[in-house]
């Protein structure tokens, strides 16, 4: 599901931001803590008291879920790398199978698109703004 060079950028960085849908339509972002699960190619998506939040709530409701994990490799060229991660998430009470390094309640996140930039080292050889992004259905 993920290529080796995004399961290393997502393994290296501490933080998400996940994006769900409220039952009224509007969309809620949140900040989150998350593993990739390479058995189930899904990112698992934890914290301290998950079953109690909006967004797990959100996710129990719809289903529907996008995941930015982005960072500044510089500021002199300004150059960003991102990876987004759009698809269907599902609600786990207890899982059993989870890669989340605390228990208790998930959002696992089955990916249907995946967009990346800057990811591959061979893209900081271009000009900032010539680098392509990647896009792929799953």
């Amino acid at each position: 599901m993920f290529t080796d060079i995004e399961i290393e950028y997502l393994s290296r960085q501490p933080i998400g931001r996940v994006a769900t849908s409220q039952p009224d339509g509007t969309l809620q972002v949140n900040p989150v803590g998350f593993a990739v699960n390479t058995e189930l190619g899904t990112i698992d998506i934890g914290g301290y008291r998950m079953q109690r939040s909006r967004k797990y709530r959100n996710v129990a409701d719809n289903g529907r879920v996008a995941l930015v994990v982005d960072d500044v490799v510089s500021t002199d060229p300004w150059r960003v790398r991102f990876l987004e991660v759009r698809g269907d998430a599902e609600a786990i009470t207890e899982p059993t199978d989870s890669v989340y390094p605390m228990p208790g309640a998930i959002v696992r996140i089955r990916p249907k698109r995946i967009i990346s930039l800057a990811l591959d080292k061979r893209d900081l050889e271009l000009e900032p703004h010539q680098v392509p992004a990647h896009a792929r259905n799953v």
